[in-house]
This record gives C-alpha cells, structure tokens and sequence, in this order.
C-alpha cells in the first residue's frame, strides 16, 4: 500500500518515542486516513500492534526493509 495521508519518520528513535510521534500524527488525521510511519526501534513491530490493539486504529502493513520498519496505520 503506498497511498497515504500523513508520513512520520520516527528513525533514530527508541521506545515510547515512535508510538508518540504515531499518537500525535493520528490525533491530527480524520477517520480513514491513512498514517505512514517509519522506525528503526526492534521493538516497533509489537508497539504498533499493541498500540493499533488498544486505540482501534487499523494496522494495514508491518514491513521491514533496509533495516527500518514500514508501518501504515488507517485511522478509525
């Protein structure tokens, strides 16, 4: 999936860093959007999946790819 709303670079950064800059950017879409984040933490795949858990956000794509993490989360 490459459409999107809104893209956060969240590289570099570590654990709560990239679920905050995420809660920020969502806080700021409308339901349906699609926000586009990038992370370079290991423990980013299950933040985002817990954090998509607990908010009711949709994760659409968890990827890795040259060593950053590829999310794609659509606002509910």
């Amino acid at each position: 999936m490459s459409e999107f709303n809104q893209e956060v670079d969240a590289t570099g950064l570590n654990c709560p860093l990239p679920i905050l800059r995420c809660k920020k950017a969502m806080n700021g879409l409308e339901s349906g959007n699609v926000l586009k984040i990038t992370a370079t933490d290991g423990g980013s795949p299950k933040d985002f999946e817990a954090y998509c858990k607990q908010t009711g956000d949709e994760l659409l794509s968890s990827i890795e790819e040259n060593n950053k993490f590829i999310f794609m989360i659509k606002k509910k």
